[in-house]
């Protein structure tokens, strides 16, 4: 029973974490504009954050220590501060997207100015963080954004053709502009490997006392969770390839992608759709701003975690303030929330590499991980996934010039 209640972990992993404004507006895009023939990438990405988050909660479990500690004594501090402050910039630029997201979904609920909907999401966010338990966010926005699955029920209602979703799982060559088609290739594994996921599945793997006897549970987390954020981004992909490519409509906004459930189940699956991404953003919020806290504290060797009280972890709590705070900034400077995405995933490809890297090293290394080390298997997986993620940390920026993002 206790395994698990700790899977929650990562449920909340793969609602409030894979599923994020990120994978929302790459996997409806994707669909819109190419069908079914990107689903193989969605399937990469989410092998790619189940090899990743198992190494990580791994390493946690035998070491007792999170990702960016290990990231910091291999790479050593120069470096190592690299990394963190290129995961800080790219968590705030998220946390900012992510703020936005949650205003589009309220503004459409509530029919209220965006900029006002935009503070009162900092607020609620920075109100569920501060004074709910930890353990009741991951019940709250890990299971309301399994109303998420509507798009699942959707995608099977809308009876799609079978045989060319099941072609989709195979890459194959566009029908139009190879250049776009792979942006939202790299865009669709990139979303998927955001750092800020692992940073947090780590930390709460060490909040949570993991030990080798956690092992199954950590594999089962990673399996699991994100396994399941993977069904719930085919089934945005599949829905927006049924509804919106046939009539020509990029889903740009929010709004447009929520309607796509409208189409075969009604208001009621307008409204499940909007809970879902609402909760399922709020999450991923949530989960960014904690990343944030969690990095800079570990790095610097602060008092950091949810258990602890904000007196005697006051600079981590101060860490992750600032952090919503500086989110708030960066989308109230009246950036589109979807194009802040679009960037955002973007430049996470681009230091990925230096978060994965020492994560592989680590966990292959039999002085730390004795006969938990990487096996043949894992080696495998582990040595191709950094090939994967240098080609596309190498291609992402050009390609987001080349086509710009994704517009052709």
């Amino acid at each position: 029973m206790k395994a698990l209640l700790q899977v929650a972990l990562g449920i909340l992993a793969a609602i409030g974490g894979f599923v994020d404004i990120g994978d929302i507006v790459f996997n409806t895009q994707a669909g819109a504009a190419f069908g079914f023939q990107l689903i193989w990438a969605v399937v990469v990405g989410v092998v790619g954050i189940v090899v990743f988050a198992e190494m990580c909660g791994r390493v946690a479990a035998v070491t007792g220590r999170p990702v960016l500690d290990v990231v910091r004594q291999r790479l050593g501090f120069g470096a190592g501060l690299v990394t963190l402050i290129g995961s800080v910039l790219l968590s705030v630029l998220t946390l900012g997207a992510e703020i936005g997201g949650l205003a589009l979904v309220l503004e459409l609920f509530f029919d209220a100015p965006y900029g006002t909907m935009v503070l009162v999401s900092l607020l609620f966010l920075v109100g569920i963080c501060w004074w709910m338990p930890f353990e009741w966010i991951e019940r709250v926005f890990g299971y309301m954004g399994l109303f998420l699955l509507v798009y699942l029920v959707a995608a099977v209602d809308l009876q799609p053709d079978w045989g060319e979703l099941a072609n989709g799982f195979v890459p194959s060559v566009p029908d139009h502009s190879i250049a776009v088609y792979a942006y939202f290739a790299i865009g669709l594994i990139a979303a998927a490997l955001m750092p800020y996921e692992v940073y947090f599945y780590s930390s709460g793997g060490v909040e949570e006392h993991w030990s080798v006897k956690d092992l199954t549970v950590n594999r089962l987390n990673a399996v699991i969770g994100f396994g399941l954020g993977g069904l719930l981004s085919i089934g945005l992909m599949a829905v927006a390839a049924i509804v919106w490519q046939p009539i020509g409509v990029q889903p740009d906004m929010i709004g447009t992608a929520a309607l796509g459930a409208n189409v075969p189940l009604g208001e009621m699956g307008l409204v499940a759709a909007l809970v879902g991404i609402a909760f399922a953003v709020s999450g991923a919020a949530i989960d960014t701003a904690f990343s944030t806290g969690y990095n800079v504290a570990q790095f610097f060797g602060w008092e950091w975690g949810k258990y602890r009280s904000k007196r005697v972890a006051s600079r981590f709590t101060l860490a992750w303030l600032v952090a919503f705070a500086v989110g708030y900034l960066v989308v109230s400077t009246g950036v589109d929330p979807i194009q802040l995405t679009e960037y955002a995933v973007v430049f996470s490809v681009v230091v990925l590499p230096l978060t994965y890297f020492p994560i592989l090293l680590i966990a292959r290394d039999r002085s730390f991980m004795g006969r938990r080390a990487n096996g043949r298997v894992s080696s495998f997986f582990g040595w191709l996934y950094l090939f994967v993620i240098l080609i596309a940390a190498l291609s992402a920026v050009p390609l987001l010039i080349v086509t710009n993002a994704g517009g052709g």
